[in-house]
């Protein structure tokens, strides 16, 4: 069976976010091998080779900022993909991460 690569086992962790919940990067990281590999995840974002199927904008900071680099509109795109599924954004502009934080556990 052949090995999955790095941003293969990242955009499968993507694809569970579910609607209307955000995963930081760390959190995407770890979940798919190596909590070390958070700035790979923005890598394999940015390299999203399918948009419709792996939604990236669901991977926000740890603070629950949104990309200014996002790379399908930037972040005031970003934040409308977000708003649209319910996602619940504070005053400053970030993610309410206590209530839209995926829960998923790390292994």
């Amino acid at each position: 069976m052949e090995e999955k690569s790095t941003f293969q086992r990242i955009y499968e962790v993507v694809k569970e976010i579910p609607r209307g919940q955000v995963a930081s990067y760390g959190q995407v990281a770890a979940l798919a091998g190596n909590r070390r590999w958070a700035q790979v995840v923005g890598y394999a974002l940015h390299a999203n080779p399918d948009p419709e199927m792996i939604p990236c904008y669901r991977v926000v900071t740890k603070a629950g900022e949104v990309s200014r680099a996002f790379a399908f509109g930037g972040g005031s795109r970003q934040m409308e993909l977000l708003a649209n599924e319910g996602v619940i954004f504070l005053e400053d502009g970030t993610v309410d991460m206590k209530q839209c934080q995926w829960k998923k556990q790390i292994l």
